[in-house]
């Protein structure tokens, strides 16, 4: 691991408040004296910007002057947080603040409450980005991070009056955003539609319409490294916003309608699919980011150059394709190279494969993107004849080494039946020079069956890069009793930057004061988040109680309904006196469900109306508590993380690619429930099984009762509990008596369960059991807990991107930078 040890920043609390007090007054207008918490905001965050500018630009200058090959960080998705309190600590000014809002007379909590969160992401796809970039920037690799900026974000989530999820608009950019700069001179032209003719001999692609791309930058400083790199994010604009013929015709609507089409490429993350309009927009999205990343980076790499020589573009920048959204790039690229540049097939498709790499970040077959060759013919007819060449010249290869016709078949990109679907992940893994799964168990189950027959034939493009998540803003600034306690148990705070250097708290998991001191500070990280849950949701949280809690995105594979059931069994325990020694626990939902995704959606509603019922029956009291607060996000996370006790991983075995939010829970001190899928199976490994709550069917479990016609009823019928807990479902206990509701969840948990809830249920809850009685015994609780964290170092973002170096992008940081 490369070490990063840049100085902090050399200037005194007085001077960072003058610094503050300056731009209030000669940037902004504002008097400190009239200053609200969102006015000092914009303030600091401009002071901060101003210390980060020279390093940003010594950044640039380096890399495109040196010989250190860069990397392109290709996402739909960057979920960055808010950032004022991540600069200021990466640039060493953290202290400084704190003696300026001292010196200024401000709350440095309203000040920072009043950045609001960028709607650039939806979950762990995004989030991994965003630490990502960050741990480029902090082991000093130089690196643009490219991607989209959504006017509106995914969605904000509200729940109504009958715990239904509604959608609304994310308005994060209706007030002042201090941190992206756009940059006109930059821009590039996105083109769409029309056709493709050749012209002596030579191809042409005749656009029928374009966009402007307009880069949006955003610095990404690293952690006291003295390097500060980009994170680029395109804004679509029109070239004709306006049509000032159809206004003064008083035809207003149609004035401006090229600019609504244009401006709706960029406006939601991962528009409504379910219609052939939204699939449209979705593959305009994927394509005005990588065309615009594409163009920008050689113009960097190449500047002024007419005629540059794209032979050196792989030595220059290897782009990671994060997911198969980017993939259409390969072919873009294939496309500037042979048509604008003129290279012949052959150079062209060398230059493409050393330049891409691709991550694939899922085992389920509907998440491996598939788009109709129908499609792509409308919008990117240049591209669907490329795609087709690299088939055909796929399949050529493939009979020339024997492969069965059958086999080609299943491994064809382009597929030939009535209803041709051009396979992403299979471009990807064609085009690319390596694949990378994200965590070993991941890895080995895109080897052995997802991709399994291109990891036959190229065995040596597979790889694994297990994830992980920065330390920096998800123990230090997230939890900093915790980060004070490991600074004094290690002696140092150089673990920020090296994070195995937590191994040296297990011998603190003996100390008795350590360890109630441990005990000490997760108690007051759950009282704070009560007080916090209480101010912003309202809700009355009994600090008291064990805090379990289940995060992440609402899908049938997480199962989220397994959680519930659970809960409801309890629930059915206490109201008929089986549960005596039940142990008070508060357990926390927090999930958004995708807009068309109808079961997901009734599952929220479920756990709303769950915790409603709990909520209001005087026979639980002080028992159980179902909390669900609404619009889960990173600044959520940041309060409800450290306060968490035990952490829900209880995705059915094969099926979740990593997760990191298993990474987080265990950083700070959570002690995981878990299957062995994903990254739970490394966790386990690293902090022992002894401190690891497992249960359920393991994947060659699964795959036996997948052979076996698997029947939901038999298991149902063999646990009381499990009855009951569907019974109540079914007879309208939550749903005001209403049988109809949740119909289609029972009839599916009956009869179909596909990632087998009711098969796991018995599991589930005896491991409930165990873990209730570990709980009641705090002493061995916190010693799981505080090993938990000390073997967790290997989960950092800065080991993850130091793997990449090694594996699959060859190349080092810049020179030290200070």
């Amino acid at each position: 691991m490369t070490e990063v040890t840049a100085p902090k920043a050399s200037l005194s609390g007085s001077e960072f408040a003058n610094e503050i007090r300056n731009k209030l007054k000669y940037q902004q207008g504002v008097e400190l004296s009239s200053a609200t918490p969102a006015d000092i905001y914009v303030a600091v965050a401009g002071a901060v910007r101003d210390h980060l500018v020279d390093s940003w630009s010594r950044t640039r200058n380096d890399m495109v002057s040196g010989n250190t090959k860069a990397v392109g960080y290709l996402s739909a998705e960057f979920l960055i947080g808010k950032q004022l309190s991540n600069a200021l600590l990466n640039v060493g000014l953290d202290e400084q603040f704190a003696q300026a809002a001292k010196e200024l007379g401000f709350s440095q909590a309203e000040v920072l409450a009043a950045e609001r969160e960028p709607g650039l992401g939806n979950g762990g796809l995004g989030r991994l980005a965003a630490c990502y970039v960050d741990s480029l920037a902090s082991l000093g690799v130089p690196a643009f991070g490219y991607g989209i900026r959504y006017r509106y974000g995914i969605f904000r989530q509200e729940f109504d009056d009958a715990g239904r999820q509604v959608e609304k608009p994310d308005y994060w950019l209706t007030e002042e955003e201090p941190w992206g700069h756009a940059d006109y001179q930059r821009s590039q032209r996105v083109s769409f539609g029309g056709e493709v003719v050749e012209n002596d001999g030579v191809t042409v692609w005749k656009p029928a319409w374009s966009v402007r791309a307009v880069p949006v930058d955003y610095m990404v400083p690293g952690y006291r490294s003295g390097r500060v790199n980009t994170l680029r994010l395109w804004e679509s604009r029109s070239y004709d916003e306006f049509d000032l013929g159809a206004f003064n015709r008083s035809e207003y609507m149609e004035a401006v309608i090229p600019q609504v089409d244009a401006e709706n490429i960029t406006k939601i993350l991962y528009p409504e699919d379910s219609t052939p309009q939204g699939k449209r927009l979705r593959l305009e999205q994927q394509y005005f980011f990588v065309a615009a990343s594409i163009h920008d980076a050689i113009a960097t790499f190449y500047p002024g150059e007419d005629h540059p020589d794209l032979r050196s573009f792989p030595e220059k920048i290897c782009f990671q394709l994060n997911d198969t959204h980017p993939v259409i790039g390969i072919p873009e690229l294939m496309r500037v190279l042979l048509d604008e540049y003129g290279y012949d097939w052959d150079t062209a498709w060398d230059i493409t494969t050393r330049t891409f790499n691709y991550t694939c970040h899922t085992l389920l077959p509907e998440a491996l993107e598939v788009w109709s060759a129908e499609l792509i013919g409308e919008l990117l007819p240049r591209h669907l004849q490329i795609i087709d060449r690299i088939d055909a010249q796929f399949v050529e290869g493939l009979q020339t080494k024997g492969i069965d016709g059958e086999q080609i078949d299943r491994m064809r990109i382009l597929t030939r039946d009535g209803n041709p679907q051009v396979r992403m992940a299979f471009l990807a893994t064609v085009g690319g020079s390596h694949v990378n799964g994200v965590a070993e168990l991941h890895s080995q189950l895109l080897r052995d069956v997802t991709l399994k027959d291109f990891s036959e034939v190229f065995p040596d493009r597979f790889t694994n890069v297990t994830n992980g998540v920065t330390p920096r803003r998800f123990v230090r600034l997230a939890n900093p009793r915790l980060s004070a306690l490991i600074t004094e148990g290690l002696g140092t705070d150089s673990w920020m930057a090296d994070l195995e250097q937590l191994q040296g708290l297990a011998p603190l998991a003996d100390d008795a004061s350590f360890l109630e001191r441990f005990a000490e500070v997760k108690q007051a990280n759950k009282r704070d988040f009560a007080d916090f849950a209480a101010a912003r949701y309202g809700f009355s949280i009994d600090p008291n109680t064990m805090f379990d809690s289940m995060v992440k995105r609402l899908h049938e594979y997480k199962r989220q309904s397994l959680k519930i059931l659970a809960v409801i069994a309890q629930y059915a325990a206490i109201k008929d006196g089986s549960a005596e020694n039940l142990l008070p626990r508060t357990v926390f939902f927090g999930a958004k469900a995708a807009p068309g995704y109808a079961m997901a959606k009734l599952t929220i509603r479920l756990i709303n109306n769950v915790a409603r019922v709990i909520d209001q029956d005087p026979d639980v009291a002080g028992r159980l508590q179902v909390r669900f607060p609404e619009n889960y996000n990173i600044e959520l996370a940041e309060h409800l993380i450290p306060a968490t006790e035990l952490d829900e991983q209880i995705s059915q075995a094969g099926k979740e690619a990593s997760g990191t939010g298993n990474m987080k829970f265990a950083l700070n001190g959570a002690l995981t429930v878990g299957t062995l899928d994903g990254a739970n199976v490394e966790i386990r490994e690293r902090v022992g099984a002894e401190n690891f709550f497992l249960f359920g069917l393991e994947v060659e479990d699964v795959d036996r009762l997948y052979a076996g016609n698997y029947n939901p009823m038999s298991y149902v019928q063999a646990d009381p509990r499990l009855k009951k807990a569907i019974d109540l479902v079914a007879n309208g206990t939550f749903s005001e008596g209403d049988r109809d509701v949740y119909a289609p969840l029972v009839s599916d948990w009956l009869t179909k369960d596909y990632f087998m809830a009711m098969a796991d249920f018995t599991a589930y809850m005896d491991i409930q059991q165990e873990i209730e009685d570990t709980y009641r015994d705090q002493k061995a609780w916190n010693r799981s807990a505080i090993l938990n964290v000390a073997n967790s170092g290997y989960f950092s973002s800065d080991r993850s991107i130091q793997d990449y170096l090694d594996r699959i992008w060859h190349t080092a940081p810049l020179p030290e930078n200070n």
